[in-house]
């Protein structure tokens, strides 16, 4: 019994050398974007430091796959290291790149992810990190604001619905069966807040009652983003507005009635200087 006990102690000895022999430590060094951005990648780099121990070979790193993380199907979020080595008085330490996408549905806010380390048996260790998510997508809204059929003046209506404002927006009308434009088909407006709205001139021919639009914009983390609108148009709208006719002013009636006078007035002196020579 007691040779049995002596063993457990030198076991559970050597198991305790072993595993004070590698004590990692994981820390999560960087997050690109930041904040992440649902349904976007985002590159999250790892540090793993103090492994220069002899029992740190053959570690093997995982990030869980799980809410809000989504993996691309050659990516396992698994990353091995057979054998690591290291100059005396460096740093011993490991960084570990891995680019996953944001779930779609992900909340704006903190998220936790899990990772985990492991080596031969000697360790497990699990460790939770948190990383940041706002949505900084915006969604739009695009009116024909003003449609001139004779000179081709079309201007639309941008209108941000979204919760994020914008900057740099850009305007463009691809080319497309739908409308005809002439001239520029892009124009810059600026920057747009959040439920604020712009408007953009060209000039243009509608072919149906429908075409796109692309909105080029800066979102708040300033990434350059694009976003594709369709645009409903109904040229009857636009036909016979009385803005578009053309309308006499009653000063204009006035002025040909002074006129009239003075030429009638002016025919009867003239008429009448004639007679009083006969």
């Amino acid at each position: 019994m007691k040779k049995y006990f002596l063993l457990a102690i030198l076991f559970l000895a050597v198991a305790f050398v072993s595993a004070e022999g590698c004590a990692p430590n994981i820390t999560l060094l960087n997050q690109d974007p930041y904040p992440a951005v649902p349904g976007d990648y985002v590159k999250l780099v790892f540090q793993i430091k103090d492994i220069s121990g002899a029992d740190c070979n053959d570690m093997t790193f995982k990030l869980v796959e799980k809410y809000p993380l989504i993996f691309d199907p050659l990516e396992s979020g698994i990353r091995t290291f057979s054998k690591v080595d290291y100059l005396k008085d460096y740093d011993s330490n490991v960084l570990v790149p891995i680019k996953v996408r944001i779930d779609e549905n992900a909340l704006d806010g903190t998220n936790p992810i899990e990772v985990s380390l492991q080596n031969k048996g000697f360790f497990t260790i699990s460790k939770t990190f948190d990383i940041e998510v706002e949505d900084t997508h915006t969604s739009f809204e695009i009116f024909v604001e003003n449609y001139n059929p004779t000179t081709g003046a079309f201007t639309l209506q941008i209108l941000n619905t979204g919760d994020s404002n914008i900057e740099a927006l850009t305007v463009e009308i691809p080319k497309q069966d739908d409308i005809i434009v002439k001239g520029a088909n892009r124009v810059i407006v600026g920057d747009l807040d959040s439920n604020e709205y712009t408007t953009a001139d060209f000039e243009a021919k509608p072919q149906s009652d429908n075409f796109k639009v692309n909105l080029i914009y800066s979102d708040n983390i300033n990434i350059r983003r694009t976003a594709l609108v369709d645009v409903l148009f109904d040229s009857e709208y636009f036909q016979n507005k009385f803005s578009d006719q053309t309308t006499t002013s009653v000063w204009t009636y006035i002025i040909w009635l002074i006129i009239i006078f003075v030429v009638v007035w002016i025919i009867f002196k003239f008429v009448k200087k004639r007679k009083s020579k006969k």
